[in-house]
């Protein structure tokens, strides 16, 4: 049900020794709406059984739904805190086109269920997690605004830069880390975006969070955060949407379990077929095959437009991804038996061959 990709270092450390959890170091999570639905299983899974006994810190670092993966996923008590962000996930309801206002709305009510009474403290002071939160800072006036045609105008012209060269978003965007106080996250080197790290306090991790998730021009921006630079906070994915960091993991490999065989560095690259990821040599992904896909209702991940194509038929929709997110437990079922059994050797392939 899952196939496994890795850049050249992740590759080689794997077909010589194969998998086990101190072998991970990372774990990044991607953007994407509801397309997390189906990792919700292999989450509890990994977070609850495979990192347990865990003694060496592991960084989770995330952007959007990932980022909220994971502040689910470092609670004290992880099935319960990824149960309640899947509910309160799935039941989200919307009696017409909502304006921004109404879907942020939304995401704090869901947010508020996902970290439940303790959740910050929780987070903060897990034994040996290390949640790192990713959102972006909008630089111009068009990308700050909240008037939809000059945020329009402003995220427009942000792709035309981005499409010339992705160094160029980061005159629209900041890259904004949250990250955990005890440690910030193994990245070195400069990928052309500018970047700024902001520790996380019982202040800010709720803001960043909500930032995180504010995807432009369906969502309201975070106007300021909390101990971090004066600005507007808006989705990370903008500028991280599949998470090609320049990581620099010390000993360990990065893992990101994945809803989809490619890597896509921003948001704004979805459509730009060429842009390759350039940070691939310690990772290893983790992605649904054919054969899951196929047997999915519908024959396809959950994703935004779901809320469109069952306008007005909320049950069937909320059946539909519930089922998608119960089917998620074979690629948990896949992931232990090949780390277990040592099968991953031979079924790990360099990322791109998919």
């Amino acid at each position: 049900m899952l196939d496994f990709y890795a850049g050249p270092g992740a590759l080689k450390r794997i077909r010589d020794g194969g998998l086990q959890p101190e072998t991970v170091e990372v774990v990044a999570g991607a953007a994407g709406g509801p397309k997390w639905l189906i990792l919700g299983r292999l989450d509890r899974w990994l977070f609850s059984h495979w990192f347990r006994d865990r003694k060496t810190p592991l960084h989770l670092v995330g952007s959007s739904s990932g980022a909220w993966r994971f502040a689910a996923s470092a609670q004290a008590d992880p099935l319960s805190a990824i149960d309640r962000f899947e509910d309160a996930y799935i039941r989200q309801r919307y009696k017409s086109k909502p304006p921004p206002a109404e879907v942020s709305r939304q995401a704090r009510r869901i947010l508020d269920r996902l970290l439940g009474g303790n959740g910050e403290e929780e987070i903060l002071h897990h034994p040996f997690l290390r949640l790192h939160v990713l959102a972006a800072r909008s630089r111009n006036g068009m990308t700050t605004s909240e008037k939809r045609y000059l945020q329009g105008a402003g995220m427009a012209a942000a792709f035309l830069g981005n499409a010339l060269h992705r160094r160029l978003l980061g005159l629209f965007f900041d890259r904004m880390v949250f990250h955990d106080p005890r440690g910030t996250l193994p990245i070195s080197g400069r990928d052309g975006l500018p970047t700024r790290h902001i520790p996380l306090s019982r202040r800010n991790l709720k803001p960043a969070l909500l930032a995180s998730g504010a995807i432009p021009l369906v969502m309201s921006g975070v106007p300021s955060i909390p101990d971090a630079p004066p600005g507007m906070y808006r989705d990370g994915g903008v500028t991280d949407y599949h998470m090609d960091l320049p990581f620099s993991p010390e000993k360990g490999i990065v893992l990101i379990p994945h809803y989809t065989n490619r890597i896509i560095p921003g948001w704004l690259d979805k459509q730009l077929r060429r842009r390759r990821p350039l940070h691939l040599d310690h990772t290893l992904m983790a992605s649904p095959s054919q054969a899951f896909l196929d047997r999915l209702p519908h024959g396809k991940i959950p994703d935004r437009d779901d809320f469109w194509t069952f306008f007005g038929r909320d049950k069937e929709r909320i059946a539909y991804w519930r089922q998608a997110a119960e089917m998620g437990e074979r690629l948990a079922e896949s992931f232990a038996e090949a780390a277990a059994s040592g099968r991953i050797r031979d079924r790990v392939r360099p990322y791109g061959t998919g």
